[in-house]
C-alpha cells in the first residue's frame, strides 16, 4: 500500500470505521505487512486504551453509554498521538481488555525507531470537542465500513461472550452501538479512502 511519509519522517495511518466492522484485524493485519517490508517497522496502537474506566463512567452516570464519545479521555488521546508524531521518545501506549473490560496502561511499547504507526477507533474523524484535533495529527485516514448484519451479529456475540444474556445484548447492540454507529457514519466523508468488508 502506499502511503505518505510525515515531514518528521513518521506516517502515522487511521483506521476509522463503526462498531465491529474490522477496524482492529484490519489495523494489525496492515502494521504486520508493513513490519515485513524492508527500512520499515510499525506498531499498531488503539483508540480504545483510551476508555474511562469504569468506575469512572459509573460516577458520571455513563456506562449504560460506554462506547460513546464521551466516555473517551480524548485529550488524552490526542496527547499520545502527539508524542507519537514526534518520534522522539519511547512512548507506552494503553490497550483495551475484552476480558477485564477496562484500559491497561503501558503495554504497547513505541521507540522512535517505528516509522508507521497504525491507529485505530471508531472516532478519528469526529468534529467535536477534543476529538477535533485528531484528524490533523493523521497522515491518511480510512474508514473501513461493513454491511450492518455482519456487524450487528459480530456485535451480539461480543455482549454474549462478556456474559449478558441473549435480550440485554440485543438491547445493549441496538440502544448503544448503533447509535454509536449512526455517529460515526456522519464522519465517512472526511477519510482519504472508503473501504467496505464483504
Amino acid at each position: 500500500m502506499p502511503y505518505a511519509r510525515s515531514r518528521e519522517g513518521r506516517t502515522v495511518v487511521g483506521i476509522c470505521g463503526p462498531p465491529a466492522a474490522g477496524k482492529s484485524t484490519l489495523s494489525t493485519a496492515l502494521s504486520d505487512a508493513l513490519n515485513l517490508h524492508d527500512g520499515l517497522s510499525s506498531v499498531a496502537v488503539p483508540m480504545d486504551g483510551f476508555h474511562l474506566s469504569n468506575v469512572e463512567l459509573d460516577r458520571l452516570g455513563l456506562t449504560d453509554r460506554k462506547g460513546a464519545p464521551e466516555t473517551f479521555d480524548a485529550a488524552g488521546f490526542v496527547h499520545l498521538l502527539r508524542r507519537l508524531r514526534a518520534a522522539d521518545e519511547l512512548v507506552y501506549a494503553p490497550s483495551y481488555s475484552r476480558t477485564l473490560h477496562e484500559s491497561i496502561g503501558g503495554v504497547i511499547p513505541v521507540p522512535p525507531s517505528v516509522r508507521v504507526i497504525v491507529v485505530e477507533g471508531n472516532y478519528l474523524l469526529l468534529d467535536s470537542g477534543p476529538w477535533t484535533q485528531v484528524r490533523g495529527l493523521l497522515d491518511l485516514v480510512l474508514y473501513l465500513d461493513a454491511p450492518d448484519q455482519v456487524r450487528q451479529d459480530s456485535l451480539l456475540r461480543r455482549q454474549l461472550a462478556r456474559g449478558l444474556d441473549l435480550e440485554h445484548a440485543h438491547d445493549w447492540v441496538f440502544r448503544s452501538d448503533e447509535r454509536n454507529a449512526a455517529v460515526i457514519a456522519g464522519t465517512r466523508d472526511r477519510a482519504d479512502l472508503i473501504l467496505t468488508r464483504d
